[in-house]
């Protein structure tokens, strides 16, 4: 993936978005998700402690935490992201969109903890996304969803708990 076409895909997903400059400078998603490229092949490769610390200082940076484990697609947007937290068994995939506020947390244990992500997801501002779940490619999570459950690939999903209001195919 190069990084002009992350550039593009906030371009893409911010109509407020003026230049690559603008966005490279001032928009902390993308800076969040460059230091999570930087330490995600240090945590797959067992390097003690430099990971972790990437993500803390971009957490620092940004408002974002993206712990280095997790699996994250191309071109995923973070938009806003003060408040964002994405939990080391996460996964997520090509093409999503996350608003801030939004966590993929986990309910505890070992092994899978948190959530999965298909492509081309929409996870709106302060949706909580929680367990080792599955929200299906295309799938649209409103703002402040509770999200227990998996959801299917299509669906618009509300509520506290999340529930499905909307399929589309």
């Amino acid at each position: 993936m190069s990084f002009s076409s992350l550039l593009k895909a906030y371009r893409a997903n911010d109509p407020a978005a003026k230049s690559d400059l603008e966005v490279l400078l001032l928009y902390p998603g993308i800076k969040a998700i460059g230091l999570y490229r930087l330490a995600h092949p240090l945590y797959l490769a067992g390097v003690p402690f430099v990971p972790r610390f990437l993500s803390e200082l971009s957490r620092w940076l940004t408002g974002i935490e993206i712990h280095p484990g997790a699996k994250i697609g191309k071109h995923l947007v973070i938009d806003h992201g003060m408040g964002v937290v994405i939990g080391e068994t996460a996964e997520v995939g090509d093409d999503c969109l996350i608003f801030h506020g939004s966590t993929l947390g986990g309910k505890g244990g070992t092994g899978k903890r948190h959530p999965t992500l298909g492509n081309k997801v929409m996870v709106g501002a302060g949706a909580k996304l929680l367990g080792p779940i599955t929200v299906g490619d295309g799938a649209q999570i409103g703002a402040n969803a509770v999200v227990l459950k998996d959801i299917p690939a299509g669906a618009i999903a509300v509520g506290l708990p999340a529930r499905v209001i909307k399929q589309r195919s």
